[in-house]
């Protein structure tokens, strides 16, 4: 029998829970998609009824087999979005959607209270988001659903949630409550003073770290934690120098957790926000939407060239393409560069009737691609740059993308990292001292170095 730990991996879209063994081998993995239901306003949300049965239903399944030991159990998961408990520690309202659009008239009355001086968002580190910013979602809440505002008596983030279900512990987590959310001030390095001046005491619970845990009956029971902290674990827990992650996929989102400077209004505006580490440390992070944008640029080149849309899964890196269109074409600098999630790619500007093949549309597209992401990612060098930048994801397996980037910090190590289930992994690693005696070392990283 083998003793594991059991991770429940709770991202947007796929639900997965994952078995991990002293050696951090996965050998367990289930996944499953929920179709979203409406909620009170008629709007899509996740099924929170369903979730809460499935996680609770595969536990119990998985604790029968007896081939494993269930040591340890935990949770990462997408963040923005709280669970409103009642006085019985029972949900009492959906599960409500960040996307959900916050009315202009909440927002203004808002930022009239606590905005006046323009100083807010840069104290809580974050972007105005709108619902992304989940503590916009409680002054929402109360100025909408006002039933449910007086017969909360906890508000808790997902991650919390479920680590509540097994613990029995209601606490807050610096990895969840430091993620965009307008509760945390940075500056001060405690909840924000608007929600003490809202009444809002449910969401104001004591903090914890997520490497601590409750020992329920023998069962180890993490705090939870943020997905996108969650991945910077297995970095932070076997590489000592200073590092950058780029972590890719639909969002390209740079992370330094050596950068612990207050955000500026200009790096706010840059789509620049601070994350905690699991260390309970300030991180910095920067955000392009470049999968989204990689998608769109695909289907515009496959439309155009008349070819599939896979394409570019053959377009091997060629650097005499590369030199001929730097000679053909003027280059987007990065630092002479917009960058933000709101920002297209340069690549919108050119005419596809001057390239002679898709391979060469499809190099210039990267090529304006990895501009985008040197002056994104410069955003959280502060005033040191790192020893060495990891990059996982979607986009580490493109040759073209990681060459460039390679090409680009020629005076800083670049890795590809082919670590797969990050933000699960992490959430092993960040409570192991509990469970396993066996380290996890820079070897496990698989990661290879770009030359």
């Amino acid at each position: 029998m083998a003793d594991i730990c059991l991770i429940f991996d709770i991202g947007k879209t796929n639900k997965k829970v994952l078995g991990f063994d002293s050696e951090y081998n996965v050998v367990i993995e289930n996944q499953v998609v929920f179709d979203e239901i409406s909620d009170d306003d008629g709007d899509p949300a996740d099924d929170l009824l369903a979730i809460t049965n499935w996680v609770k239903s595969q536990y119990e399944e998985i604790s029968k087999n007896p081939d494993f030991n269930i040591k340890a159990v935990n949770f990462s998961t997408y963040g923005a979005s709280f669970v409103y408990l009642n006085k019985d520690s029972q949900p009492l309202a959906p599960l409500y959607n960040y996307l959900k659009k916050m009315p202009a008239s909440t927002k203004k009355d808002f930022l009239d209270n606590y905005n006046s001086d323009g100083a807010f968002f840069r104290n809580v580190a974050s972007p105005d988001l709108g619902m992304l910013n989940s503590g916009l979602q409680l002054f929402w809440l109360k100025k909408h659903k006002l039933e449910v505002f007086k017969n909360t008596r906890f508000a808790l983030h997902l991650p919390q949630y479920f680590s509540f279900l097994f613990s029995g512990k209601l606490n807050a987590e610096f990895t969840s409550i430091g993620c965009h959310t307008a509760i945390w001030d940075f500056e001060k390095k405690q909840y924000h003073s608007w929600l003490e001046a809202e009444h809002w005491h449910a969401a104001t619970l004591e903090t914890v770290s997520s490497d601590e845990v409750t020992n329920k009956e023998g069962l180890i029971v993490g705090a939870g934690i943020h997905d996108s902290s969650a991945a910077l674990v297995p970095y932070l827990k076997t590489v000592s120098e200073p590092f950058v992650l780029i972590s890719t996929g639909t969002w390209c989102i740079s992370l330094n957790p050596f950068n612990d400077s207050l955000l500026t209004d200009h790096e706010l505006q840059k789509d620049c926000l601070n994350y905690i580490s699991f260390e309970g440390k300030t991180v910095r992070a920067s955000r392009l939407f470049s999968g989204n944008e990689h998608s769109r640029q695909i289907k515009h080149l496959s439309e155009d060239f008349g070819v599939l849309p896979d394409f570019y899964k053959s377009v091997v890196f060629d650097y005499k393409i590369i030199q001929a269109l730097r000679k053909k074409f003027p280059q987007a600098l990065p630092d002479q560069i917009e960058v933000g999630s709101l920002y297209d790619s340069p690549f919108v500007e050119r005419n596809l009737n001057a390239f002679s093949s898709i391979e060469e549309a499809y190099h210039q597209f990267i090529m304006d691609l990895v501009a985008q992401q040197v002056a994104s990612t410069k955003l959280v060098f502060g005033s040191k740059p790192p020893k060495k930048i990891f990059v996982d994801g979607g986009f580490s397996r493109n040759t073209i993308f990681m060459n460039l980037l390679a090409e680009a910090f020629y005076n800083i190590q670049v890795f590809v990292s082919d670590l797969f289930q990050a933000s699960a992994l992490g959430a092993a690693l960040v409570i192991a001292p509990h469970w396993n005696q066996k380290s996890f070392d820079f070897d496990k990283l698989k990661s290879k170095r770009i030359i």
